[in-house]
């Protein structure tokens, strides 16, 4: 492939990625925005009780970012092995916090914390599940990647993949 066509799609890739990265920004902090004034508008607010597993998924969330930038640093660096192991360790902490994600929902809806129970719990559910949205559309990249490399199908030329997947993660 052409070196300049090369560079033109490695810039799409980054461009797309972070017009995108800005709608969902200004999405969250629409909402954020909404849940802080609704919050304030009424006495109706309850908050949500917050399960362990919501510290524990996010330390497993922030756990896989590490995996998943290390491995970008080693496939930098030239070595395959070590990249493997440590983007397969990404993906499947990254499903380790989606599962845990419907643990705390299974939890809450078993105390009886619903959708419409009342403002707070909307707004947790629906922010919840938006974030789990977003976060399956990466983890469907990165697995479709992960495969990729565990099959060594995955070219230098895919290296602009595996540093999208990473930003966007």
């Amino acid at each position: 492939m052409n070196v300049a066509v090369a560079g033109a799609q490695r810039r799409a890739s980054y461009t797309g990625l972070y017009a995108f990265l800005c709608s969902v920004i200004m999405f969250f902090g629409a909402f954020t925005s909404a849940m802080v004034v609704r919050r304030g508008a009424s006495n109706d607010w309850k908050g949500v009780p917050a399960p362990e597993l919501l510290w524990v998924n996010t330390g497993i969330l922030a756990l896989s970012s590490v995996a998943m930038e290390k491995a970008r640093r080693d496939l930098r660096g030239g070595d395959r092995r070590k990249f493997n192991v440590s983007w397969t360790t990404a993906t499947l902490l990254g499903a380790l916090f989606m599962v845990g994600q419907v643990v705390v929902w299974r939890d809450l809806r078993a105390a009886g914390v619903y959708l419409n129970s009342h403002p707070g719990s909307a707004f947790f559910y629906v922010g919840t599940m938006a974030h789990a949205a977003h976060l399956l559309g990466g983890w469907i990249a990165i697995a479709f990647l992960n495969v990729q490399a565990l099959r060594c199908t995955l070219g230098p030329g895919k290296r602009t993949a595996v540093d999208v997947a990473t930003i966007y993660w």
